[in-house]
This record gives structure tokens, sequence and C-alpha cells, in this order.
């Protein structure tokens, strides 16, 4: 597809010099440009995942209740000096 596009002159100027030193057209290079940035935004956008980190066990024990944090707390520190 054509489209136009305004590049500062300074710029093209650098992207014509390294598309003929690497032997490739100043398209080749706009075109891996644009990939390369689109990738780069893709991975930032892609949604964090959190790894299971859960365990075997029988869950809460009887007469905790996750309603009062001090219960919480006081279960967890038991017996560790807090």
């Amino acid at each position: 597809m054509k489209t136009t596009i305004d590049i500062a002159d300074a710029l093209l100027d650098q992207a014509r010099a390294t598309a003929a030193r690497e032997g490739v057209t100043v398209r080749a290079l706009v075109e891996e440009g644009l990939r390369t940035v689109l990738a780069q935004r893709r991975a930032r956008r892609a949604r964090f995942q959190l790894r299971d980190a859960s365990f075997k066990g029988k869950g809460l024990q009887p007469g905790v209740s996750l309603a009062d944090w001090s219960d919480v707390a006081a279960e967890i520190y038991s017996g560790r000096g807090g």
C-alpha cells in the first residue's frame, strides 16, 4: 500500500545513508522500524500473569476469620515472637 509520510530532512538523510550502507531500501528500513516499535508496544501492553504460587494444604484453620486482620496476624505469628 502506498502512503505519504512527512519525515525531517536530517532523519531521511540518515535513513538513506543507512539503507545504502546496508544494501536495503528506505522502505525496508522504515518497515523494519515500524515492526520493531509496534512489537515493543505490544509487549509492554501484554497482560501481566501472576505465577501459581499455591501450595498443598487444608486451607484456613478452624477459628480463623478473614474478617479481622488481628485474628489472621495472631495465627501467622503464633509461636514466632510476634
